[in-house]
């Protein structure tokens, strides 16, 4: 398999501070979210040629953006798979990077769910008024009353079923990642939760409460990517890409193991692409939009076996000072989920990696993970939902 080492490198990072933002439109989360990163790499927009956006809103599209920002990008991808599309994105703007299509591209999300009172993953067909049938295969599920939390409870009861999970465990992840967001001054949420906190939380879709589900909030950012002698002139330190892998999991014809999900797609040719193994990884960013995501995406990228993700994420383990931090900005459990969140998973991978967290604080250097930069860092977005259809992309970091 082909390596990208030193291929191309992500040098500017810009995550927006809102949670709420009745003022503001999506296009200006993006706008405002692209000049950040711009700004922070040391470049210029003219040095952008590469667009790369992805919106919950169908009137966010690539000419638009360009429009509005005055760029003339001679690549564009608008490209939605849900919550893994700046993955896709990523993967494909490394391509165009080693192919010499663009040297400079910008990946870019805003959203106002919150602020529009979008009820992201339990509204259903709802959302969009009576239900209708279509040429779609959503058409011929979503009269039945499917929610995107309901297919996640689906995975999380099969997962009981099949090999007595506990919602102890659950729970566990959702602690862990607020114990992370207590350290991030931006997140949603911060005051300390326990176990017993989140299993009395009232129930959304049996097996997952409350505090198992991802907050909504309005939000966006922006990941600049360069080429090599571009990077080189950067103002920050390059985070380079290593490995890339993209996937789609569906429905099968109604031959689905509900439990074998895109990451299972993703994982392994990601790290081969980097050259890297699982002991290799210092740190991961998993797309949690519930607990039961961040259990099934471990055991699907290979960290253990199925079946054991239940014990393998107690005992401290994910936490910023276990043996495999996750998730050290809260996560879409507490920090923020505008409704595709990959474009985050990135933006805190780079910032870790850079060693960002070191020095500035005692609490921030508390979130750094682990006490020293780490070298190596695992990002992995989800999109649509694992009951259904939805897709997976791994990409592998890497500091300088």
């Amino acid at each position: 398999m082909v390596g990208l080492r030193r291929s191309a490198a992500i040098v500017g990072v810009y995550e927006h501070p809102t949670r709420y933002a009745p003022d503001k439109s999506e296009q200006l989360i993006i706008a405002e979210s692209i000049i950040g990163a711009v700004a922070d790499a040391g470049l210029e927009k003219k040095d952008v040629d590469g667009l790369f956006v992805a919106s919950t809103s169908s009137n966010i599209t690539g000419y638009g953006m360009a429009d509005y920002l005055n760029l003339f990008p001679r690549y564009v991808d608008t490209t939605n798979v849900g919550g893994a599309s700046f993955e896709f994105h990523l993967s494909h703007a490394i391509t165009a990077i080693a192919t010499g299509r663009i040297r400079c591209a910008v990946i870019a999300y805003g959203s106002t769910a919150r602020s529009g009172g979008i009820p992201v993953g339990t509204g259903g067909a709802a959302r969009f008024g009576p239900p209708r049938l279509a040429p779609l295969p959503d058409s011929f599920e979503d009269i039945y009353g499917t929610t995107t939390v309901g297919l996640y409870g689906l995975i999380a009861r099969r997962h009981m079923h099949e090999y007595g999970t506990r919602p102890e465990q659950l729970a566990e992840i959702a602690v862990t990642m607020r114990h992370h967001a207590s350290m991030n001054p931006r997140a949603m949420y911060r005051d300390p939760i326990a176990v017993e906190d989140v299993l009395k939380s009232r129930m959304v879709s049996d097996p997952l409460h409350l505090l198992d589900c991802c907050v909504i909030s309005d939000g966006g950012g922006a990941v600049v990517i360069a080429a090599p002698l571009l990077a080189s002139s950067a103002k920050q330190k390059p985070v380079w890409v290593l490995g890339i892998a993209e996937g789609i999991a569906h429905q099968g014809g109604g031959w689905r193991d509900l439990l074998e999900i895109a990451a299972y797609q993703t994982g392994r040719p990601a790290m081969e692409m980097a050259g890297v193994t699982h002991a290799d990884i210092d740190m991961c960013m998993i797309y949690d939009s519930f607990t039961i995501t961040v259990l099934a995406t471990l055991e699907n990228l290979g960290f253990c076996r199925r079946g054991e993700g239940g014990a393998f994420v107690a005992g401290g383990r994910l936490r910023v000072d276990g043996a495999l931090p996750i998730n050290t900005d809260g996560g879409g459990l507490s920090s923020n989920h505008p409704g595709m969140r990959g474009i985050f998973l990135l933006i805190e991978a780079t910032r870790q990696l850079r060693g960002e967290y070191q020095g500035t604080s005692r609490q921030a250097h508390a979130r750094s993970a682990p006490a020293e930069p780490p070298r190596i860092a695992l990002c992995h977005g989800t999109g649509g939902a694992l009951g259904s259809r939805h897709s997976g992309g791994t990409a592998v970091l890497a500091r300088d």
